[in-house]
């Protein structure tokens, strides 16, 4: 069962299917309902135990219209990330292996920037502001240096969970896609965290992200909570917060390991 397979009621020469059934690859394209379109080709993701908890969501009506308010974006220009890295944080970061979270609000919006984590960026792309406030304070917190790299794909290896709260958005277009529903899906993302027995690290960086801390237990879990890195309101309490070391002392307070929060020089 694939996530980015609920990528659902797309418009395909000119015909609307109906939601997508969370098929195996090889049924999608062979084993598809009579009458129903051939899906164009995409590269497909590997298997993901969130599927199970959020397959009730992909049911929802919410969901169908999102997914085709998405399909007319795409059709009529330019959607960051690509089709086949939306779901890029579940991924690469099954719900068992969750130990960090780090929460965003929606993707960037210039050209090979977004890939389905927050504040990630492909390698080979300039560093956003955001993400380099975010390497000065882990070069204050911890000593690391600050990376060439802005791809975060290792903390994501690592049990971080980098989800922003829309994953979608319009090309050069900030907070397009918001308020469409993604926002409920990745509510139910963070609350099936929450009622999680193992313990969670939440990061929740700026006034968006900490108001989630409604959905989340304190008595369960740490929340550490802090301005926002944006040159806007880095210097109005996340520079000095130390988040890195705060959450890993919370992990081994719990009996987890740490993150090891270095990137590999590029």
């Amino acid at each position: 069962m694939l996530l980015d397979e609920a990528l659902a009621r797309r418009t395909v020469m000119g015909s609307t299917m109906a939601p997508a059934v969370m098929l195996r690859p090889d049924q999608v394209v062979n084993d598809r309902p009579a009458g129903t379109p051939r899906l164009p080709s995409m590269a497909m993701a590997p298997t993901t135990d969130w599927n199970p908890i959020l397959r009730g969501e992909f049911e929802k009506p919410y969901w169908t219209d999102l997914m085709a308010f998405v399909a007319a974006e795409r059709a009529a220009g330019e959607v960051y990330p690509p089709a086949g890295e939306v779901f890029a944080a579940l991924h690469l970061t099954a719900f068992t292996e969750v130990k960090v979270v780090i929460l965003g609000q929606d993707p960037y919006h210039g050209p090979r920037q977004a890939h389905g984590l927050c504040f990630s960026v492909n390698p080979g792309v300039a560093v956003p502001p955001s993400l380099g406030n975010i390497f000065k304070e882990l070069d204050a917190d911890l000593g690391i240096s600050p990376n060439a790299s802005g791809d975060l794909r290792p903390w994501a290896r690592q049990g971080v969970l980098l989800l922003n709260t829309t994953l979608t958005v319009r090309a050069h277009q900030p907070a397009s896609h918001q308020g469409k529903g993604w926002e409920r899906f990745t509510d139910e993302v963070i609350r099936a965290l929450g009622n999680r027995a193992e313990h969670v690290v939440f990061l929740l960086w700026g006034a968006h992200a900490r108001k989630k801390k409604a959905l989340l237990d304190r008595r369960r879990h740490t929340i550490i909570e802090s301005a926002h890195p944006s040159p806007l309101s880095a210097h109005r309490g996340f520079f000095g917060s130390r988040p890195f070391s705060a959450a890993n002392a919370a992990l081994e307070g719990a009996g987890l390991g740490p993150i090891d929060w270095r990137l590999a020089p590029s």
